[in-house]
């Protein structure tokens, strides 16, 4: 072997024991990966910081120094915490920074009990301020209660007049703004009620077509649910409508509204006139029955003659009706017409509601209120009513 060929073949030895090294790329690119990950980290950790400061106003503790200057009406809504009613009123310029009214309530045990609704507060007002001004007696506005068997007008008892929907409507949108009164008179409630757009005020699909042919003094008629409301003082009828029509809206669909009429044969704006017929002529126990007696008079195209719907147009809330009284001529003349009035008559409460939908089992077609506490006798022949309605003027019931 030649010495050429002996440092061949030591080369090609001493090759094949030297080290491999790694390429330098995939450590320069976990190097750069690394680096990045830390810049993202850092830039969420940044803005989350952010976040948190401009939800908090933490570093940015600013405060106005007085009592405040314009008054302004301001929501809370249902389920706020502290931390979202102070956002609200950062936002509407009541206080300089969420923080400022949170620290103030801190230490103030009647923010925890502030409820839902409007209130009357002063714009630039310092936190403790804020405070005194929304937990102050008068501070709450807008609340409106309706109660069951309320009807849109007033109901007028000799020298004493019960307010309807229309007139607790006006009264809930009363407040005192900087030394204006933002009452809407009842009459401008009644003119815009009759010329509203029904569908933009919140009245649901299913009574539309029927409030509209109905008279428009009482297309509202039943619509409007029992129970308490916040409207916003400052609003015009419109707006006031809207607000007290939508949330009623919401309480029908509660209630199983326009579902529960499925199975009953009528519509569902039926099934609301004949709640409201139920509201008027009974207390809650006989409501199933009085629901039957509806139900099989319609059945038999007897006429209802129920002293409520005659009543109803007389604005008059006593259960009895004279000869002169039955012998008006009417749509709401139950005794001289066959079927359903054409509206409802009333707020008509959830149970009546349900009564309407599933009444009690039973061939009864009479009732008289029997008992001084309301309660009523039922019969299912002329004979036995007629012993009832004796029986009732005995105990000074009828």
């Amino acid at each position: 072997m030649t010495n050429d060929e002996l440092d061949l073949f030591s080369d090609a030895r001493t090759e094949r024991h030297r080290p491999v090294r790694k390429p330098r790329k995939r450590k320069r690119r976990r190097a750069v990966l690394w680096v990045s990950m830390v810049v993202v980290l850092g830039l969420i950790a940044a803005g989350g910081y952010y976040g948190l400061t401009q939800i908090l106003d933490i570093g940015s503790y600013d405060d106005y120094p007085g009592k405040g200057e314009s008054q302004v009406v301001v929501q809370v809504e249902n389920g706020q915490s502290t931390g979202d009613i102070a956002a609200t009123l950062a936002e509407a310029d009541v206080v300089a920074s969420s923080r400022a009214f949170i620290a103030a309530a801190e230490t103030d045990e009647r923010v925890r009990a502030i409820q839902p609704g409007y209130y009357v507060v002063k714009t630039k007002s310092s936190g403790p301020a804020a405070v005194d001004q929304i937990v102050a007696k008068d501070a709450k506005v807008g609340n409106l209660q309706i109660r069951a068997g309320t009807q849109l007008d007033d109901i007028k008892t000799g020298g004493k007049v019960t307010p309807g929907i229309i007139a607790l409507l006006a009264k809930a949108s009363c407040a005192e703004l900087n030394g204006k009164s933002t009452c809407v008179p009842p009459e401008q409630l009644r003119a815009s009620m009759q010329k509203a757009d029904l569908a933009k005020i919140g009245v649901p699909d299913w009574a539309a077509p029927y409030a509209t042919k109905a008279d428009p003094a009482r297309r509202l008629e039943g619509l409007v649910m029992p129970g308490v409301y916040d409207v916003k003082p400052g609003s015009s009828p419109d707006e006031l409508w809207q607000q007290l029509v939508s949330d009623s809206t919401t309480q029908l669909q509660a209630v199983g509204m326009p579902n529960i009429a499925q199975e009953t044969g009528f519509t569902p704006y039926q099934v609301t006139v004949m709640a409201s017929l139920i509201e008027r002529e009974a207390i809650e126990k006989d409501f199933g029955k009085v629901s039957r007696v509806t139900y099989n008079r319609l059945s038999q195209r007897m006429q209802l003659q129920y002293d409520s719907t005659i009543n109803y147009v007389l604005d008059r809330p006593t259960i009895r009706t004279n000869d002169s009284d039955r012998n008006r001529a009417g749509p709401y003349n139950t005794y001289k017409n066959t079927g359903l009035p054409p509206t409802p008559i009333a707020a008509a409460s959830p149970e009546a509601f349900k009564a309407a939908a599933a009444p009690e089992n039973g061939k009864w077609l009479y009732f008289v209120r029997c008992q001084t506490d309301g309660t009523s006798c039922f019969a299912t022949n002329q004979a036995q009513h007629d012993q009832n309605i004796a029986t009732a003027q005995e105990r000074g019931a009828y």
